[in-house]
């Protein structure tokens, strides 16, 4: 053991997770809905401490300056606690995601194959303001057989304690060890976690875009996230004008701070001098402000012309950039350009160009007449998510149970060798695939 390993007190907070985390991997379905049931309750019980624990900290936040989208993800208040609370016992109705079988291959007679599934290990979650995010992280750690180590951003630190300590009070009457979850408070202990590549197998960053690529740019373990959420809205020459203008105004300001919330929105031509007055009458009610391409600004007189640099924000507020285009193509080519390949949605009654919008479009989600609002875990049925991901490689998207296992192959046999599938008389395999 290193000097380092002696010296740190987190280096024994993961050894614990670790420990605890290899017996939750092995216990039953039932076992771990009990124990997420029992989460639940505790939860419910401890409705009132943790919302004022929650306005305590939206107090300080709002005295130090805190920023209004960050404001927004920091607040807690009854209607998503128990909306969080309700997607724990959620998850509490998923197919267990652990110990299925993938694979179940006959080698050769005798000598069998399997790939199962089985869980990660130890997930070390980063995340800013969101309190609710530890309670659907803990519930899908749990579930998938995962042990977690929180640290929330300073602004939440009263809820995160709050919410952790009924999480541990409702887990030490269930067969899961309460030490499958803890919680770091410290900047200095988010540095060192990044570090803790032999113990922790996973990081999910929740935060800002420079947040969440700090945390990529500062560690050797494998990390599930997405810096930035830049995503678009594209108004085709067959949309019907009424459905575009409510899904537009849904997905700009049903939550604004939200990372699939639109950030620019795309208007065919054909339809611009007809569809801009209304959509912006509609957005303007609701405080939105606009900015648009020069075309845009010849329809909608009073905004300011956007610049390059619009294109390429997340604005995370009552903002919104407009940009007119020639085609189809013309506006699949900016998304692919500027967009962070979270969500886009395409609003047209031509279900040919909705198709090719479906397929060409890069991004984790592509949507056809709905709102990018629906990029969400709980609202996919996944009971909730750990994160949303971007990368090319799955998962993608929103990410839930499915996202927290890894799989091992088993092999048995009966004295089997690779000899004797080798050489000059070399026994050929079977390779079968059984029920």
């Amino acid at each position: 053991m290193t000097s380092l390993e002696i010296a740190s007190p987190l280096i024994a907070i993961a050894q614990k997770t670790r420990s605890a985390a290899s017996k939750l991997a092995v216990l039953s379905t039932e076992a771990k809905n009990q124990a997420i049931e029992a989460i639940a309750q505790a939860l419910e019980s401890a409705t009132d401490e943790i919302l004022r624990a929650n306005l305590a900290d939206c107090e300080a936040a709002t005295a130090d300056g805190i920023a209004k989208p960050l404001y927004k993800r920091l607040q807690l208040d009854a209607h998503k606690l128990r909306d969080a609370i309700a997607g724990v016992r959620d998850v509490g109705k998923l197919a267990d995601p652990v110990g299925k079988v993938q694979i179940h291959r006959e080698i050769d007679t005798g000598l069998i194959l399997k790939r199962i599934t089985c869980p990660l290990g130890v997930l070390g979650i980063i995340f800013e303001a969101r309190p609710e995010a530890a309670i659907q992280i803990v519930s899908l750690a749990i579930k998938s057989g995962n042990g977690v180590i929180l640290k929330g951003g300073k602004e939440a630190i009263r809820s995160c304690e709050v919410l952790v300590k009924a999480i541990k009070q409702g887990l030490a009457s269930t067969a899961v060890n309460p030490d499958t979850v803890q919680l770091l408070t410290t900047r200095e202990e988010t540095l060192e976690l990044l570090n803790l590549d032999k113990y922790v197998d996973l990081i999910i960053p929740r935060g800002s875009n420079a947040f969440v690529r700090f945390v990529q740019d500062n560690t050797r373990i494998p990390v599930l996230g997405h810096a930035d959420g830049i995503c678009h809205l594209y108004i085709d020459k067959a949309a019907e004008l009424e459905k575009g203008v409510n899904i537009t105004v849904d997905a700009k300001t049903q939550y604004p701070a939200a990372c699939n919330a639109i950030e620019t929105l795309l208007v065919h031509a054909d339809i611009a001098s007809e569809f801009l007055p209304k959509v912006a009458a509609a957005l303007q009610a609701h405080h939105v402000e606009l900015r648009g391409d020069e075309r845009t600004t010849k329809i909608l007189h009073h905004i300011p012309i956007a610049t390059e640099q619009d294109w390429q924000t997340e604005y995370s507020d009552l903002i919104l950039a407009i940009k007119i285009v020639n085609s189809l193509e013309e506006a699949i080519a900016h998304i692919n350009a500027y967009g962070s390949r979270h969500t886009e949605a395409i609003i047209t009654e031509d279900l040919a160009a909705a198709e090719t919008f479906l397929g060409l479009v890069n991004a984790a989600g592509v949507y056809h007449n709905c709102s990018t609002r629906f990029a969400d875990g709980f609202r996919y049925g996944f009971g909730a998510e750990v994160g949303i991901s971007t990368q090319q490689m799955p998962p993608r998207g929103p990410v839930g149970l499915e996202g927290l296992v890894t799989y091992k192959y088993q092999m048995i046999g009966d004295g089997h060798i690779v000899t004797t599938y080798t050489g000059a008389n070399a026994k050929s395999f079977t390779h079968r695939d059984l029920d």
